[in-house]
């Protein structure tokens, strides 16, 4: 079923037949008979009216359905109805997740310092490393986070996954190759600069913004989005010639000066999932049926007890 045949079971009508199981309560008024929002618009005709709509108007979706549109309201109903669908049904909520230093590190082969080089020649022979030449324009090695496969599998069952980066679709594609080959975590819920190319926002993330949660290394690409954040400390694992001239980082290194690596259980991954299960453990407390229009992980994030653990976990 299609994002727009999905839409227009959500779209509210009068005579609709009501769905018992379910009781999902949206403050939004329906659009009148004698004057239609254009709620949804799918190659620029309104669903509802078939009026041709400007396609400045509403918010593209293409990253979700090709050709679709919604207004504002139509967005705001359909996030929201997902959500407490989510929600009551499956006790899920919306995690959004950084690539590049959040669950991976990627770099050129030319940018390599000397004493990381032989990392070229171990690619491929360890399950966390990989050298690629496409879609680069030149070599590059992937180094995925430790702990990040079982972040995942564990992730999932709390919360329905999106990938949004700042980085190509090509390269997504193929980073999700790596981490997610059977489409189990994120599906086709993936986001890049070819969708997105200014800032990070959660209008393109349908899911009502109470019940979403962001991990990002950066902070100032969610300007709009700050408090759904739990910002993580940024991944390096290669080392650079500018990281050697600079010394702009501290180095993980063995007690026989060997390379060395995040804690699978004690690194940042594994401290954001910690805190993870405490958003979810709080938004889920008691009867959510009852409270569906004031629950919101916001306030979970800016707890405190969160924050304190947050510094504590070496967190950003």
């Amino acid at each position: 079923m299609s994002l727009v045949e999905n839409s227009l079971s959500l779209v509210p009508e009068p005579k609709r037949r009501k769905i018992a199981p379910i009781k999902i309560r949206i403050k939004l008024s329906p659009p009148s008979s004698s004057k239609c929002d254009h709620w949804f618009v799918h190659h620029g005709i309104c669903i509802s009216c078939n009026a041709t709509i400007d396609k400045t108007e509403g918010r593209s979706l293409d990253h979700i359905d090709k050709g679709i549109q919604m207004s504002q309201k139509g967005l705001t109903f359909t996030k929201r109805a997902i959500s407490q669908i989510s929600w009551l049904e499956k006790k899920k909520l919306h995690l959004v997740l950084d690539l590049d230093h959040t669950l991976l590190h990627t770099v050129p082969t030319s940018r390599l310092c000397e004493s990381d080089k032989y990392l070229i020649e171990e690619a491929g022979s360890r399950s966390d490393l990989w050298r690629f030449d496409k879609p680069f324009p030149s070599e590059n090695l992937i180094k995925l986070r430790p702990f990040v496969h079982e972040f995942l599998k564990e992730a999932s069952e709390m919360f329905s996954m999106y990938v949004y980066t700042k980085g190509g679709y090509d390269y997504a594609k193929l980073v999700l190759e790596l981490i997610d080959p059977e489409k189990v975590y994120f599906g086709d819920r993936v986001i890049t600069n070819r969708e997105s190319p200014g800032k990070k926002t959660l209008d393109l993330v349908m899911a009502d913004e109470r019940g979403t949660v962001i991990v990002d290394d950066k902070r100032s690409v969610w300007p709009d989005h700050k408090s759904n954040l739990l910002q993580i400390a940024k991944y390096f694992y290669f080392r650079s010639n500018e990281d050697v001239v600079k010394s702009k980082r501290t180095f993980l290194y063995d007690v026989e000066g060997k390379k060395g690596d995040e804690s699978d259980v004690n690194g940042p991954l594994a401290s954001v999932l910690r805190i993870l299960k405490e958003v979810h453990k709080g938004f889920f407390s008691g009867k959510i049926e009852e409270k569906l229009d004031s629950v919101d992980v916001r306030p979970l994030l800016l707890a405190p007890s969160l924050r304190s653990k947050r510094k504590a976990q070496v967190l950003v």
